[in-house]
């Protein structure tokens, strides 16, 4: 008996642990934010940062064949520094602003989440290790990073570039643009070839008709 007493409080206290670390309404979510612990390898914030970042289609229109994106393409931190999170969502579908490669015994699952369903805006924190270290920064939902909404950010100068982010450096296999005219199937060309063939014919008509009135 005392020990099914003791398993109840151990999952209990696992599920509030879980809970805690998400926070959850009909707008959206934030999971894993952290604005008090230290990493163990910082022996205090070094710099307090306020960060406001937007999501939404209008952002990616000055980059081609791209569909989403966030507002800027890099964020540029001090190690150990503590970011403040505003996620505003401009559209009216979902966007998600998610970090990945933070240390595990901080951030489960190495990440930071904040999702909105809609319209709207987040707000979370988190304190970043001691390290140089680039971070991908990205919208997990089917596409969307594929399709722009994907930045970087560099924590005492990065350790380099992540490769296709937009404005910053080249895809891994980029977009084609050329226009390939083996996907016409016969039947358009049949179309267009027809199409020409009535405008060059009635032209012709047209002509005969009146060269006949003069």
């Amino acid at each position: 008996m005392k020990k099914n007493k003791f398993l109840i409080a151990l999952l209990f206290t696992i599920s509030q642990a879980s809970f805690a670390m998400m926070q959850m309404d009909e707008k959206g979510m934030v999971m894993n934010a952290n604005p008090h612990n230290l990493p163990k390898d910082c022996p205090q914030i070094s710099e307090t940062v306020d960060l406001t970042i937007h999501a939404g289609h209008k952002y990616a229109t000055k980059f081609n064949g791209k569909m989403f994106a966030f507002d800027q393409q890099q964020w540029d931190v001090k190690p150990c520094a503590k970011i403040n999170i505003t996620f505003i969502n401009d559209d009216q579908i979902r966007h998600q602003f998610m970090i990945h490669g933070l240390p595990g015994y901080l951030y489960p699952d190495g990440m930071l989440h904040l999702e909105l369903y809609g319209e709207g805006e987040l707000h979370a924190s988190l304190i970043m290790p001691n390290q140089k270290k680039t971070y991908l920064v990205h919208c997990e939902l089917a596409q969307h990073a594929e399709k722009g909404m994907k930045s970087q950010l560099k924590v005492g100068g990065g350790d380099g570039d992540l490769p296709s982010i937009s404005a910053i450096s080249m895809p891994i296999k980029a977009d084609p643009y050329s226009l390939d005219l083996s996907v016409l199937k016969l039947g358009g060309i049949i179309v267009l070839l027809a199409f020409t063939t009535v405008i060059v014919v009635g032209r012709w008509l047209l002509s005969l008709y009146f060269n006949s009135s003069t």
